[in-house]
């Protein structure tokens, strides 16, 4: 019977949902996709050809059971599809809308090696997890049985979230510690609502506090508590503090007004979403209406910045990378949806320096070649001398990456090992760091990375934790 519902790749085609018109999208912050219907959810579901060895989910961070949740959908049976995903993933809705699935699972479907086109594996992931909220099938987080040990998290992004609903679910206390005043770290003040509506993010969130997940807001470990201070009062902690700090550029003109970091400009433009007052953004430093805006990068941070300057009513957006499109990191449906929107990418150029003196008026950009492969056997570019030229910019967005804070100068615990990158240094299985009873996971460990492996490590720890905290203590003999 099931049958009749799957293998449907040879007659029907590849579809993603709907996407609103580039004019009407670049002015708001809503979602671009529409939903697809129940019929559709079903029919792109059906394509799947439930392969003996499914490679989508041996390439998702996750391994979610996606042939098997893909085959529930096109028969109709959607609230089992969901707790299939949900068995596997803290946040499906939240990966169905922003993992780079044309990377990962979508990237390695057996039908689109085949030439058939890729299931649309997200889409159909958001579908039926949009769903399962509407229609009540999201149960509340109820333990078995409460246990008295607690677990500190500090960062309330991906990889804290996902360990807290690991821990909850156990009936261990959790206390999550965040620097910011709403949970959710990049989810929340990173991704820009056209790609992550932020009710989606603030109803897991809630879901956890309804659970007994204790947030803690506005708190800087190292100023209003200190790290030592956490640990005496858990009985294991885990650091999932992501990495902040922006990678700098040397440059003539670096310091000139209008020249300003990605996060602090997407940081801005997501608390205006809030109903926030933002007074960098009222002030126009981190506003780009009326100006012409460069952005410098090519990942998935960088796409953020110039769809975002779009919606603000830039004059022009261009984005400025230093190899050619088929070596950037960003998702390419990314950049093709920028593209829809007006967005000018200029390939193989990178910045020298910047014109205006205090204030910033254009970027001395060099254009650059493709030479020979580095270690890791991308081409690397090289400097084309003496085809330099000037980019007008009233707004220039740094997007170059993000690189870890010295947590144990910051934190005042100097034993707490890192890596030579500084990221917190945690054993690859278990994810416990120098410290007895100390945990990492997500950025802070693997360097800025993907949503979905933050969750992967949070889940992970949190088994890992469990563990932990389930061990006698070992008392000293006299």
């Amino acid at each position: 019977m099931a049958k009749q519902h799957m293998l449907q790749f040879v007659t029907v085609t590849r579809e993603m949902p709907d996407k609103r018109p580039p004019n009407l999208r670049a002015q708001d912050f809503h979602e671009i996709y529409q939903e697809f219907a129940d019929r559709k959810a079903a029919e792109q579901a059906g394509r799947c050809s439930q392969c003996g060895v499914p490679y989508c989910q041996s390439h998702c961070p996750l391994h979610n059971n996606i042939p098997d949740w893909l085959r529930l959908t096109a028969e109709g049976r959607l609230q089992e599809a969901y707790e299939l995903s949900q068995a596997t993933n803290t946040f499906p809705e939240i990966c169905g809308r922003i993992c780079p699935q044309d990377r990962l699972c979508e990237g390695n479907c057996v039908i689109e090696q085949s030439g058939h086109g890729t299931v649309t594996i997200g889409a159909v992931e958001k579908y039926i997890t949009d769903t399962a909220w509407e229609q009540g099938w999201v149960k509340p987080i109820r333990p078995a049985e409460e246990r008295a040990e607690s677990v500190g998290i500090i960062g309330a992004g991906p990889g804290g979230l996902a360990a807290a609903d690991v821990l909850r679910r156990r009936g261990v206390q959790v206390t999550v510690y965040d620097r910011y005043d709403r949970a959710g770290g990049l989810m929340t003040y990173g991704i820009p609502g056209f790609k992550l509506e932020k009710p989606v993010v603030m109803q897991r969130i809630e879901h956890l506090q309804a659970a007994g997940v204790q947030f803690i807001q506005n708190c800087n470990v190292g100023e209003d508590i200190s790290f030592d201070a956490i640990r005496g009062q858990h009985d294991a902690v885990l650091i999932a503090t992501g990495v902040y700090k922006a990678r700098g550029l040397a440059a003539p003109g670096i310091g000139a007004a209008g020249i300003v970091p990605a996060l602090d400009y997407l940081t801005a433009s997501n608390r205006k979403g809030f109903g926030d007052e933002v007074e960098a953004f009222d002030s126009g430093e981190l506003n780009a209406l009326g100006k012409r805006v460069v952005v410098i990068g090519g990942g998935d941070t960088a796409m953020d910045c110039v769809r975002t300057a779009v919606r603000q009513g830039a004059v022009s957006v261009r984005c400025l990378y230093r190899r050619d499109r088929a070596n950037m990191p960003g998702s390419q449906r990314e950049v093709a949806n920028a593209e829809e929107e007006g967005v000018d990418f200029v390939w193989l150029s990178a910045p020298r320096g910047f014109t205006g003196g205090a204030v910033v008026d254009g970027v001395i950009v060099q254009r650059m070649r493709l030479g020979a492969p580095d270690a890791s056997g991308r081409q690397m570019p090289e400097v084309i001398e003496g085809a330099d030229y000037v980019e007008p910019a009233d707004l220039v967005i740094m997007a170059l990456g993000f690189e870890p804070e010295e947590i144990p100068a910051l934190w005042g615990v100097p034993d707490l090992a890192v890596t030579r990158w500084g990221t917190i240094k945690s054993d690859f299985r278990t994810h416990e760091t120098s410290l007895p009873g100390v945990f990492a996971a997500g950025d802070i460990v693997r360097g800025a990375s993907l949503v979905v492996w933050a969750i992967r490590d949070g889940r992970e720890a949190a088994e890992s934790i469990l563990q932990y905290i389930a061990q006698p203590v070992q008392v000293a003999a006299e």
